[in-house]
């Protein structure tokens, strides 16, 4: 009989640089461990799939308001903890490049690599007036009952 491949979900709910990474840090693990991964982004955790350059998009006036507080791309995300107006993700930062860490998107580069899905949530993107133009490339989209349909399959399910 085949053994069927494991299957690691998350759902990446923070927007914080340090949360986002450590699912990143998560899904790459697993996907070495020849997992099959799927990170769901809603909410806050949608801006890691934001591209960082402005997109020319027609928006509503609230629309546009959520899209100008709200990050724009992974290496503009804050700290949870410690953000200190800003300087936090840069001293995050200095210590990964001293360390040769990768950095979020480098991560999210490499998840693209192993192949991790990686899906927006079309519910929230209603919801903060994001268009599939603003976000990454290669990604995919669908609603929460594509998630739990993952999730109910999968070994390891977690919530960040």
């Amino acid at each position: 009989m085949e053994e069927q491949k494991k299957r690691t979900t998350i759902v990446l709910f923070s927007g914080d640089y340090d949360k986002a990474m450590a699912a990143y840090i998560i899904a790459n693990g697993a996907a070495a461990y020849d997992h099959e991964v799927t990170i769901f982004h809603t909410f806050w955790g949608l801006n890691a799939l934001r591209k960082e350059e402005m997109v020319p998009v027609k928006k509503g006036f609230l629309e546009k308001m959520f899209g100008r507080m709200m990050p724009q791309g992974a290496d503009r995300m804050g700290l949870s903890k410690m953000n200190f107006a800003g300087m936090g993700p840069k001293m995050i930062k200095h210590v990964i490049k001293k360390h040769h860490a990768m950095t979020l998107p480098q991560l999210i580069d490499m998840a693209k690599e192993q192949n991790i899905n990686l899906v927006a949530c079309t519910m929230t993107m209603d919801l903060l007036g994001l268009q599939e133009k603003e976000l990454l490339s290669d990604i995919q989209y669908a609603g929460v009952a594509a998630y739990l349909a993952d999730a109910e399959i999968g070994n390891v399910n977690l919530f960040i």
